[in-house]
């Protein structure tokens, strides 16, 4: 425990010394094996390459340069037209484009570091021009996409279902409803700050415009298409998926909407690999508080504690929550996962609790661990992209994270909105 609090306090000192994410998490690990003893430091740069070398991160770079490429080749711009047509007419219609923009293109890649990059490339900037402060941009981007993981494919419901031996295809359709609802809820929030704050309206479009703009969007909207239909068939896997995205979005870009160029293609490469070599720091330094947490033994110690705590399912629920947020907030997903499944998923079995219900839950609190401080990768993603200190998008990304919670109690005690699709579509 003396670890725990340890690592506590100095990752919370050196953020609040505005030191950078990446470089906070290495050195209050360094700092921590230091106050501790017995700990060689030379587990620091291997668990730092250790949580880079994962083959599914592969595909980081390649969505992060799809989505430039989106940019630069006019791809994202037309689906914003498309959703701002829709939504436009709206009291600040173009932070609810920004969230239908992340539900739409959930569909890719199933990482929200990825989407929250891609998106926000476009949109950040276009709302701080239409009048949207800094920080609320970088906050809704940051809490829209967190959606990606959940809406099906998902690399967390792949893993969920490797490790537990569930269903993937049950997990996917458990996954859908909570997605959409997660996505309607950031939106109505989204709705009642912007009335709050007077943020723009636009005319309502009409029928002709929207056509229009549905037509300057098409190729823009068979790109996900493409994706779910490759992946969900088996012609490629998610890392080979990103690649495809890359070279749909030069085919597009360049030969369809003819907006790329070789000058743009090159400066995409360059933003992608600034932006991938931040991520990658960021993982990799998450990585080795992770390995100090399970060196210590400190989830199974939680667990533990949990099952002696109470007999109540309900109550388990509860609690099941609270340590997946707390740990979310330090664990990468795939760390957690393989930590705590194995601890987790057998003690809601003796409650009686439905393990696909069970994996919404689990999957849904590690997201949020997203845009929780400290780590916060998204709203860090965010505030890179926006230019603003990341305490300015932690605080206006308060009233999101709140909503975010409504919708987890929800599903958490309401199984059917996890249970219903997958029971329906197997006859029950």
């Amino acid at each position: 425990m003396e670890l725990t609090i340890v690592l506590a306090v100095s990752l919370t000192a050196l953020l609040l010394l505005a030191v950078p994410v990446a470089f906070s998490l290495m050195l209050s690990a360094v700092f921590t094996i230091l106050w501790v003893g017995g700990i060689n430091l030379m587990i620091v740069p291997q668990q730092i390459i250790g949580g880079v070398d994962n083959l599914l991160l592969l595909s980081l770079p390649f969505f992060l340069l799809a989505g430039d490429l989106m940019t630069s080749g006019g791809i994202t711009a037309r689906l914003l037209m498309l959703t701002n047509s829709l939504l436009g007419r709206f009291r600040g219609g173009l932070a609810m484009s920004n969230v239908a923009c992340a539900v739409v293109m959930s569909g890719i890649s199933g990482s929200a570091v990825a989407d929250t990059s891609a998106i926000g490339r476009v949109l950040i900037p276009a709302m701080v021009k239409e009048g949207y402060s800094p920080g609320f941009s970088a906050a809704l981007n940051g809490a829209s996409n967190i959606v990606g993981p959940i809406i099906p494919p998902s690399i967390v419901f792949v893993i969920i279902g490797v490790l537990v031996n569930l269903s993937i295809t049950d997990l996917f359709m458990a996954a859908i409803i909570p997605g959409f609802l997660y996505g309607a809820a950031i939106m109505l929030a989204a709705y009642v700050i912007c009335r709050r704050r007077g943020y723009p309206i636009h005319a309502r479009a009409s029928g002709y415009e929207i056509w229009q703009a549905f037509r300057a969007a098409f190729w823009a909207l068979m790109m996900p298409v493409l994706i779910i239909v490759g992946t969900r068939t088996g012609v490629f896997n998610v890392t080979e998926c990103s690649a495809v995205a890359v070279v749909y979005a030069l085919f597009v870009g360049g030969v369809i909407y003819r907006e790329l160029t070789w000058a743009s293609v090159g400066e995409s490469l360059v933003r992608t690999a600034r932006m991938t070599a931040v991520i990658m720091l960021i993982i990799g330094g998450a990585q080795v508080v992770s390995w100090l947490l399970a060196y210590q033994n400190i989830p199974q110690q939680i667990a533990d504690l949990m099952l002696a705590t109470t007999q109540s399912p309900v109550v388990f629920l509860l609690l099941v929550n609270v340590l997946l947020l707390l740990l979310g907030t330090f664990l990468e997903n795939g760390p957690a996962l393989v930590i705590l499944a194995p601890i987790l998923y057998p003690i809601a079995a003796k409650f009686g609790i439905d393990p696909i219900h069970f994996s919404v839950i689990v999957a849904l609190n590690l997201v949020l661990g997203l845009i929780t401080p400290p780590v916060a990768i998204s709203l860090s993603i965010g505030a890179l992209i926006a230019r603003v200190p990341t305490r300015v998008v932690t605080r206006e990304v308060t009233p999101f994270f709140i909503t975010a919670i409504g919708v987890l109690m929800l599903i958490t005690y309401v199984p059917q909105l996890s249970l219903w699709l997958p029971n329906f579509l197997h006859g029950k």
